[in-house]
């Protein structure tokens, strides 16, 4: 049943609401700024090249990421109403409304594409530590062994803690606002599932640390040249891959954070910016720099390619031009 009120009381928390509403939206800005502007570098790099299972985790997660931010404006969780958690729409879409509030369509859409694009990341970087490994079986074998244990724990204990949301409705002073109220489990199962996910990041980055350490002590007590092109691979690896993991740790922190009962059980607006900031940074760590971690490599590998051809065209007119000054012409002989 639907709850009306006309309250002025709940004025601050539907405009609370809707201050929530910007982040969301410019959290939706980020991401297609972020296509845009490497859109050119994208249609080069990806969509012209040959087609491997790289090039369809970067298109899934890249352009997952636009709907991923519309259906977050429908879904807004933001403020408590007593243990509940508020989403403002319009109240001439209430049907519409009706329907997704008593389904938790978007609540289930929103969740279930967090698991599932968790996992592809965490699919990239398994491609990426196995490159560096030099394609190493044995670490291939443990890192699957790690990923699935851990994405398949991660999958059961979402699953489990969506049972603990229930959806509400409220029409607050014209407002139609659709709540969730959360039991004391949920926030529990979250918890474990981002330090789940923290041990699993924590592990890839010092694996990509240490190959990377030992790679440059290797080319700097061998002082060949020729390992600079190796050197300057595993720096865009390490560069790229530190960026994500401090996009990773921020969006944990800020997470942990919002599941405490201090933070959910307060309305000020201190609590609505740490929400604000922490969706944008999700969006970003996900849709933005998850997507370069495949386009850094490739844009290197291009660079390379392109400095290479150009070196090789050098030295073959060098060559030319050094047979011509001792080939003899017809007016010596």
């Amino acid at each position: 049943m639907t709850l009306v009120l006309n309250d002025p009381s709940f004025w601050p928390i539907i405009n609370s609401n809707f201050f929530y509403s910007y982040w969301i939206v410019a959290a939706g800005v980020v991401v297609v700024y972020d296509w845009v502007l490497t859109l050119g570098q994208e249609i080069e790099l990806i969509w012209k090249q040959r087609w491997s299972l790289m090039t369809v985790l970067y298109l899934v997660i890249r352009y997952i990421g636009i709907p991923y931010s519309g259906v977050s404006v429908l879904r807004i969780p933001l403020v408590s109403v007593g243990d509940a958690v508020s989403i403002p729409q319009p109240s001439h879409s209430h049907a519409l409304n009706t329907f997704i509030c008593r389904g938790n369509i978007m609540n289930y859409t929103i969740n279930w594409t967090d698991v599932v694009v968790t996992a592809l990341l965490g699919v990239i970087i398994i491609a990426r530590l196995h490159a560096m490994y030099q394609r190493s079986r044995m670490m291939l074998i443990l890192l699957v062994i790690i990923f699935l244990a851990v994405n398949i724990a991660c999958g059961v204990i979402a699953a489990i803690s969506l049972k603990y949301s229930v959806a509400e409705e409220f029409i607050l002073s014209g407002t139609y606002m659709c709540t969730f109220e959360y039991e004391e489990n949920f926030q529990l199962l979250g918890s474990i599932i981002w330090i789940l996910m923290t041990v699993w990041e924590v592990l890839a980055l010092c694996l990509s640390v240490w190959i990377a350490v030992k790679h440059f002590r290797d080319l700097r007590r061998l002082g060949l040249s020729t390992g600079s092109a190796i050197g300057d691979c595993f720096r865009v690896l390490i560069k790229s891959h530190v960026l994500y993991f401090a996009s990773f740790v921020c969006v944990c922190c800020f997470q942990l954070g919002s599941l405490t009962p201090v933070v959910t059980n307060s309305n000020s607006m201190g609590v609505e910016i740490l929400y604000g900031v922490c969706q944008i940074l999700l969006v970003v760590q996900m849709f933005v720099l998850g997507p370069r971690l495949i386009l850094s490599v490739r844009e290197y590998h291009a660079k390379l390619v392109a400095d290479f051809d150009a070196e090789t065209c050098m030295t073959s007119i060098v060559f030319q031009e050094h047979v011509a000054l001792h080939v003899p012409t017809s007016s010596t002989v």
